[in-house]
């Protein structure tokens, strides 16, 4: 992998943990296309900039770490550790940690064509709606 890929990757992860969306989304493509777990796919920089808005919002704290990047013919596999607290508005306050991977498509100038990204979405919701040990008592 090469050293170019891995700051880009390594930059990509700081700005998921910035919330900043803004600054996020000028990693994509103008009309680029972010996707999780095959929902809808969130379209061009403002698109891109709502959909990692709403996560920002709901995991204030939230971290994304660069775990490895492979390359899957044309593609670059950005495998990912998130971490954070449901403390936006309604939410649980329960911490979530996550890992998964984003399937990158890029343009001729470097930018993300196509971002496919993939959690376990039981495994998300366990952790979201878990019970606190304090709870029990």
């Amino acid at each position: 992998m090469s050293d170019e890929l891995i700051e880009f990757a390594t930059r990509y992860a700081t700005a998921w943990s910035s919330q900043d969306p803004a600054a996020f989304a000028l990693f994509y493509d103008a009309n680029g296309s972010l996707t999780v777990n095959d929902g809808e796919a969130a379209v061009g920089r403002a698109g891109v900039e709502q959909k990692v808005r709403d996560f920002m919002t709901a995991f204030p704290d939230m971290t994304v770490r660069l775990v490895e990047l492979r390359q899957d013919g044309d593609q670059v596999e950005f495998h990912w550790r998130w971490t954070g607290t449901e403390t936006g508005p309604g939410g649980s306050g329960n911490a979530v940690d996550l890992t998964g991977h984003e399937k990158w498509t890029f343009n001729d100038e470097g930018f993300i064509l196509k971002s496919l990204g993939y959690y376990d979405e039981a495994d998300y919701e366990r952790q979201i709606s878990a019970q606190s040990d304090c709870s029990k008592e």
